[in-house]
């Protein structure tokens, strides 16, 4: 008999380690304190959604899926003995915590002569298997993005029969949020679980996807996928995503339709970049990827930083962004990255406050893709916005927001502003504020003045100045 250690793969079908062999499998979840540590009230919240989904999946197939707390080495090792397995399998990892972690299970298991059989799931393309012609990792999605997307793809598999699978002859319950240590989310989690996942594929490729190029950078629009939730905690494959985009591709009435499919697969390649990147550079996590001569200036200015947590900025665009992530554990792509410039670049602060931030707050966090994300705003990463190409903010908010629809649904101090005003809001007096929105803060900054700043700070960790 063998384990499957369900980890994020929180889904039946399409799960590689889980499906491969013929031999009958008892599935299992470990809350393992070590991985909480770095969890958050949103994520944990959405797991254990998830969990309940996929234990309902297994019980109406005579099986179930056991649910324990505890270090993974011990309690997979303690399960094992129990049941008399085997073999243990699992989705192999790709950040350095995660590949610590899955050493220390299969180094317990070896002891008690137990297989490990770990399988590549998460991505299409495993790390290493794209690579420049000299062998290294790439540094520059735009080739990365060519290897990736003429490689050929395996496609989705079914999950196992009710007769491979096993009962388990006992009943653990999913603990509660508080038994595991959190509070209950400020924000409203969406729903998890694998059915979730599918019907919002098919929603997406059925008619969004076909505005998926102009409509992206539309926070107001809903033109995104919502996909980053399931996909980072696997409650949808990635071969199950992409052999349906294929098929909307197929589908698609023009041209230009196709080619907005062709960008979403786009989103997809840069997910597995950034994975592979942070495979082969563990370290970003806390460091930044790229070496300047000098270390970069950062201010510490704790004022700044609780107004645009709090998204009390005096920036719409910004304070509609962090308000969002507040309410829903979750925000708009585009105004991801314009919240992440105004931090480093208008804030000065350093990008991983902003990282922390998002790791605590969002219910699709991942390592791999926050972190590349982050340090792409902030000039320090692999393939990064140059230093000199600083997002004003305004001008974002008034070219992706224009009737600030969105902004307007999340700050509800400027709902009855027009939007002239409010793009207009760092020109105004402060009578003229007043007079407007009273309860709306005027900007802590002004922009001009911080890109000069940041222009500055930037060339001096160049060495290109002294001052």
């Amino acid at each position: 008999m063998r384990l499957h250690w369900h980890r994020t793969d929180l889904r039946p079908s399409d799960n590689l380690p889980l499906v491969r062999g013929d031999d009958p499998i008892l599935p299992v979840y470990v809350f393992d304190p070590k991985v909480l540590a770095h969890a958050a009230p949103p994520r944990v919240a959405f797991v254990r959604d998830s969990l309940a989904t996929l234990r309902s999946w297994y019980r109406a197939r005579e099986s179930d899926l056991l649910v324990v707390r505890g270090e993974a080495p011990a309690e997979l090792a303690r399960l094992a003995d129990e049941y008399d397995a085997e073999t243990v399998s699992w989705a192999r990892a790709y950040s350095g915590l995660g590949r610590r972690r899955d050493d220390r299970v299969a180094d317990r298991l070896a002891e008690m002569g137990v297989e490990s059989r770990t399988v590549h799931d998460h991505l299409h393309h495993e790390p290493g298997s794209i690579t420049t012609n000299d062998g290294d990792p790439y540094q520059v999605y735009s080739y990365f993005w060519k290897k990736w997307r003429d490689r050929e793809k395996e496609s989705s598999v079914a999950a196992p029969g009710a007769d491979r699978l096993v009962d388990p002859g006992t009943h653990t319950p999913i603990p509660t949020l508080a038994d595991l240590g959190f509070d209950e989310p400020e924000a409203t989690i969406p729903p998890g679980g694998y059915e979730t996942a599918r019907h919002r594929l098919n929603d997406f490729c059925s008619g969004p996807i076909y505005d998926y190029e102009t409509g992206r950078d539309r926070p107001a629009a809903d033109a995104t996928s919502r996909l980053s939730p399931h996909l980072t905690h696997g409650t949808v494959g990635v071969r199950t995503v992409h052999d349906r985009v294929v098929s909307a591709r197929e589908d698609a009435p023009d041209e230009a339709a196709r080619e907005a499919v062709e960008t979403f697969r786009g989103e997809l390649a840069w997910r597995e970049f950034y994975h592979h990147v942070l495979h082969f550079n563990p370290a970003v996590v806390t460091e930044n990827y790229r070496d300047y001569e000098n270390d970069i200036e950062w201010r510490s200015d704790e004022e700044a930083l609780r107004a645009w947590r709090d998204g009390e900025t005096g920036y719409p665009i910004v304070d509609a962004g962090m308000r969002q992530l507040r309410e829903e554990a979750y925000m708009h792509n585009r105004v991801r990255m314009i919240v992440a410039s105004f931090l480093t670049k208008d804030l000065l602060i350093d990008w991983r406050e902003g990282y922390d931030w998002f790791r605590r707050k969002l219910v699709d966090h991942n390592p791999a893709n926050d972190n590349g994300g982050w340090q792409w705003a902030a000039s320090t990463g692999t393939d990064a916005q140059p230093y000199f190409r600083i997002f004003n903010p305004m001008t974002q908010g008034e070219r992706h927001d224009t009737d600030a629809e969105y902004i307007r649904e999340y700050v509800p101090e400027l709902r009855g502003v027009a939007p002239d005003r409010i793009h207009d809001w760092h020109e105004l007096s402060d009578a003229e504020r007043r007079r407007t929105a009273p309860e709306y803060p005027a900007p802590i900054v002004d922009h001009s003045e911080r890109r000069e700043a940041a222009l500055a700070m930037f060339e001096r960790a160049r060495g290109e100045r002294a001052d």
